[in-house]
This record gives structure tokens, sequence and C-alpha cells, in this order.
């Protein structure tokens, strides 16, 4: 683990709210997983986790960057919303959703001053 990505998963670990926020999201949108990730050009990692259905990321866990949205989330500067992956034109054919699963998801970037970027990202299938 570098040092920059060590200080920032200690900087979100200072935030008291950051469980609370996971944990508020989760319930309101119906989702199960939940995570603030840092985000840069070459890397996704979790920086803190609600996880309800067993994906087994942690804390410094990391995902292969190409696997994920929050790449081209990084890329645009702009949130994604999935309803339902089976009935999205953009993301229904996209190989995401298909390698990790999930039905719903949420992600909204987090810019910072100095390039980097964080997102808070939820997926999973909806509770009815």
């Amino acid at each position: 683990m570098t040092k920059a990505l060590g200080s920032d998963i200690a900087a979100i670990a200072r935030i008291d709210a950051v469980p609370s926020i996971l944990e508020i999201a989760c319930r309101i949108t119906g989702l199960r997983f939940a995570a603030v990730a840092r985000v840069t050009d070459t890397s996704w990692t979790a920086c803190a986790v609600r996880d309800e259905i067993e994906f087994g990321l942690g804390v410094g866990g990391s995902l292969d960057l190409k696997t994920t949205i929050c790449d081209e989330i990084r890329d645009s500067g702009q949130g994604v919303i999935i309803d339902h992956v089976a009935y999205d034109p953009v993301f229904r054919d996209h190989h995401t959703p298909r390698q990790y699963g999930f039905e719903s998801y949420i992600s909204i970037p987090i810019l910072r001053k100095d390039g980097c970027s964080a997102s808070i990202t939820e997926s999973g299938r909806r509770q009815l």
C-alpha cells in the first residue's frame, strides 16, 4: 500500500459519519453493498465498505479498474444511476454488471482539488 493510499484510507476512517452514511444509503435505496472508493487512473481501492451481500471486499481491497464503471465515471466526472441493468440501454450489455452480477447501481464521483477522485458506490439487487 502506498503512503498516499494509506493516508486517504485513514482520512476516510476519521470521518465518523461515513459508516452511517453507507448504512443509510443502503437502507433508502434497497441496495446492499456500498463503498467509498479511491479511484485513480490505474486503481480502484475501497476506503470504507458496507457489505451486506458478502461480496468479500474490505477496506484496502481493490478491484481491477477496467472492470469497474468508476473508471468511466472518473473520465467523465458524471455520476451513474442504473435502476435495472436489464432495461438500461447503455449498461444492459456492459461487461461490469455481467462480471459482478448486479442489477442496480449508483455511483457519484467526489472530485478533489489535487486531481484524485473518489466515489460513493452502491450496487446489488434491491430487496423488495
